[in-house]
């Protein structure tokens, strides 16, 4: 996270919101809250963070980038 006062932290979780609604829940046609907490980490964990490309990224979804980064030997800033 970002220090106080800074709004970037903001805009990425509200990416990541905007991500989850359009991706996954708009389209599942859960019947209940039950549904969507059952549904909701396999969707991050599955798709988002291993399937899904990120311009951030370089065009990588978050696991490959950080295998690509952890064998150069980079840090993450």
């Amino acid at each position: 996270m970002s220090s106080v006062a800074n709004p970037y932290d903001n805009a990425q979780a509200e990416s990541l919101m905007k991500t989850l609604k359009v991706e996954e829940v708009y389209l599942a046609g859960y019947e209940s809250f039950s549904d969507v907490a059952a549904r909701r980490p396999i969707f991050i964990e599955e798709v988002y963070n291993t399937q899904r490309l990120h311009s951030a990224l370089g065009y990588l979804s978050p696991h490959p980038f950080e295998v690509k980064r952890a064998r150069q030997g980079g840090q993450f800033s």
